[in-house]
């Protein structure tokens, strides 16, 4: 008996020390970085800290080198704001492992900024004394407007105003004002409205039908503003040229003011047209339309800042770093914790090639472009177009849109199980987050996604197809996210079995005619998609605009337990599809609940042709045989089963609620089942002019619509 227990006590020491063996052996390391900081003499203790990233990145890959221990590696910024020239690089040599990722993070919630611009002394700003400049301005304005001289600073990277809008590859901004860590708008006129189109002289060339001559356009204008601008050089002309989804931004080329003439320096891509009530237009770049707080101009020959300030100056900021600030490829198991991205010509941060990284409690504002990109994008075309295909490239996104047109397979390359999770997106410049991973070839799942994230105001620079979320490949998710006040959509959807749940979506599509909250369209093979519990609001406009559009035979999305209020003026639109299922949603307060049409047997009829788009689509992704064929089995048929009809897209088990026409067209393509409930009766709703529309438990929903679920109102949108 004794004999067993010194086993018993030996084995229980061993096991002990193995413990403590293993808990030295994966301590964390802690290495700080500060504004103060020193590379040369530091040591990354608290006491000793870096200066820069980079020395905590390079320490870390030595002790990795040099160690023969798993040590868990913490990075920890001090406060302060650390000014990039430069992107921050980490390469497969910076992973850290599944058990211990490499973190870096704010300090004891410090307030930690990564910065791509520079901070002007508040002293360098002058009063205005130029005779020339300030009979320039309007008369209000003169003893409000102030200058910089950038160049007396050394600052001459002045960047270049491009054309922006739809077809045009993303790219980086020219450089912005931020005053007071908020965006100022380049000078404009009229400042918060637009004007009509006047009558079309010159269509100019139009790229979408093959002209590439590249000729301007030339319109009429009736306003007599252009009298009060001294030089004609570099305006630029916004606006809804002849399409109500294409927004579009152009160079002058010469103003008439005695013919009220504009004639542009460039083309758009579906040429000028007047006579909808989108064609609207405004101009920007004028130094004379310095008239109001919030405005500003750059001259860029004389290297001179002019602006109206709001209120009393705490900070001047410019942008200046066009690659991203943060640039992840290849590196695994990283983690960013607690930083703010800010004031940038580019992205915030870019990820390629890696798995189960981990961007948290983050802020991404004041940016040119993105916030964050995972995947790969396409070196921006030179020709406007609108589809093509071009050269894969690394931390850009550029004519990306107009590749997957042509190659809807093309595989980002963004890795797996990584995710941006309690981060707020917001004022940046060309969406909020780009978000890939999987195969679409194999419909391996990339598992990547978007939780718990507020993302707003997101199309300062460019506005079409800028989405807030652009969601590709196959098996992403996003989820108890709100986004809201957008000109343009909340959610654009390429690929496969992507889950959209438990979102809250309101206050976009609001400039925008014919386009959707949640788009996706024209390719049927994009299927397997989860709409879930989410609640689209406050979408209505003097456009169509709807929650949910299923574009040009979009198949395959069921949508469920979701809630539609003022959700626009065709809450959903499907357009020619198949298998898309609407069960268990509420409609509330709304002229229209469904439309469907079958615009494949008429004015897209081409799509379906022998060699047509869809046929190239479902050939590349080889529907008829496995993996697609099994897990899409009606795709398999989709040929022998009339693709010009709409078909299986029953409404079933749907409150409509002070609905005026529940469902629109053809109930054989849109079959309008029994058990739906058509009232202008209260369904049960705990609060509705609260907009609290959880159902109470002795809701009458649940007696008039037998075995209607409880929507989990209390879920839906971002967690406190």
């Amino acid at each position: 008996m004794r004999k067993k227990r010194e086993v018993f006590w030996t084995l229980m020491v061993i096991v002990a020390m193995l413990v403590v063996n293993s808990s030295c052996q994966t301590r964390e390391v802690q290495i700080f970085v500060a504004t103060d900081g020193d590379n040369s003499h530091g040591d990354g203790s608290v006491e000793y800290p870096f200066a820069t990233l980079e020395q905590a990145r390079d320490e870390i890959r030595k002790q990795k080198r040099d160690g023969t221990t798993q040590k868990a590696f913490h990075v920890i910024l001090r406060e302060g704001t650390y000014f990039r020239n430069s992107s921050f690089l980490l390469d497969e040599n910076d992973s850290g492992t599944e058990d211990h990722p490499i973190v870096y993070s704010s300090y004891k919630n410090e307030k930690v900024i990564i910065h791509g611009g520079i901070e002007i002394p508040l002293e360098k700003k002058n009063k205005l004394v130029s005779s020339d400049i300030l009979l320039r301005l309007a008369a209000e304005a003169r003893d409000k407007v102030v200058e910089i001289d950038l160049r007396a600073l050394g600052i001459s990277d002045y960047g270049t105003m491009r054309p922006v809008g739809f077809a045009r590859p993303f790219g980086p901004a020219w450089p912005e004002l931020f005053v007071n860590g908020e965006p100022y708008s380049i000078a404009r006129w009229p400042n918060d409205s637009t004007m009509i189109m006047g009558k079309v002289i010159d269509r100019g060339s139009v790229p979408r039908d093959g002209d590439l001559s590249n000729r301007g356009g030339k319109f009429a204008f009736e306003t007599d503003r252009p009298l009060k601008w001294q030089s004609h050089e570099d305006i630029w002309i916004s606006g809804y040229f002849r399409r109500g989804w294409a927004e579009d931004a152009v160079e002058l080329a010469e103003i008439d003011t005695v013919n009220k003439i504009f004639s542009t320096k460039q083309p758009s891509l579906y040429g000028f047209e007047s006579g909808h009530k989108f064609s609207r237009w405004f101009v920007y770049n004028i130094l004379e339309e310095v008239d109001k707080p919030g405005e500003y101009y750059l001259d860029r020959k004389m290297g001179k800042l002019y602006f109206y300030p709001h209120e009393e100056l705490e900070s001047i900021e410019i942008s200046m770093l066009e690659t991203p600030l943060v640039s992840i490829k290849g590196a695994s198991n990283v983690q960013l914790e607690g930083i703010d991205f800010e004031c940038s010509r580019g992205m915030g941060i870019y990820m390629e090639c890696t798995n189960n990284n981990l961007i948290t409690d983050c802020t991404f504002k004041n940016l040119g472009i993105v916030g964050v990109c995972m995947g790969k994008g396409i070196e921006p075309f030179k020709e406007l177009r609108h589809e093509g295909t071009g050269e894969a490239a690394s931390e850009k996104i550029g004519s990306y849109l107009q590749h997957i047109y042509e190659d809807p397979v093309f595989n980002r390359e963004a890795g797996q199980n990584n995710g941006v999770v309690n981060c707020t997106i917001y004022n940046t410049g060309a969406g909020g987050i780009h978000l890939s991973g999987g195969d679409r070839l194999t419909l391996e799942p990339g598992n990547n996604y978007v939780e718990n994230c507020i993302i707003h105001d997101f199309n300062r620079i460019e506005k079409s197809y800028r989405a807030g979320i652009d969601i590709s490949g196959v098996g992403n998710r996003i989820a108890n996210c709100e986004m809201y006040n957008a000109p343009s959509m909340a959610i654009l959807l390429h690929g496969n079995d992507h889950r959209i749940e438990y979102n809250e979506i309101h206050h976009v599509c609001h400039e925008v005619h014919d386009q959707g909250a949640l788009y996706y369209g024209r390719d049927p093979s994009e299927q397997g998609h989860k709409v879930y519990y989410n609640f689209f609001h406050h979408l209505n406009s003097i456009h169509a605009t709807s929650a949910v559009y299923h574009d040009d035979g979009a198949c395959g999305m069921e949508v469920y337990g979701n809630i539609f209020y003022k959700p626009g003026s065709i809450p959903v639109l499907i357009g020619g599809g198949h298998d898309n299922p609407y069960t268990n949603n509420i409609f509330i307060d709304a002229e229209l609940g469904i439309h469907v049409d079958n615009r494949n047997q008429n004015w897209s009829k081409n799509v379906i042709e022998k060699g047509g788009l869809y046929e190239q689509r479902l050939n590349l992704v080889k529907y008829n045989e496995p993996p697609y064929s099994t897990k899409y089995p009606q795709l398999a048929k989709y040929w022998e089963d009339d693709p010009s009809l709409p078909k299986r897209n029953p409404v079933s088990k749907n409150i409509f609620y002070k609905v005026k026409t529940p469902t629109r067209y053809n109930n054989d393509w849109l079959p309008f089942m029994d058990d739906n409930w058509v009232t202008d009766e209260n369904p049960g709703f705990v609060n509705e002019e609260e907009m609290n529309f959880e159902l109470k438990e002795n809701a009458k929903a649940f007696e008039a619509i037998p075995g209607f679920e409880a929507i989990p109102f209390d879920k839906i949108g971002v967690k406190k």
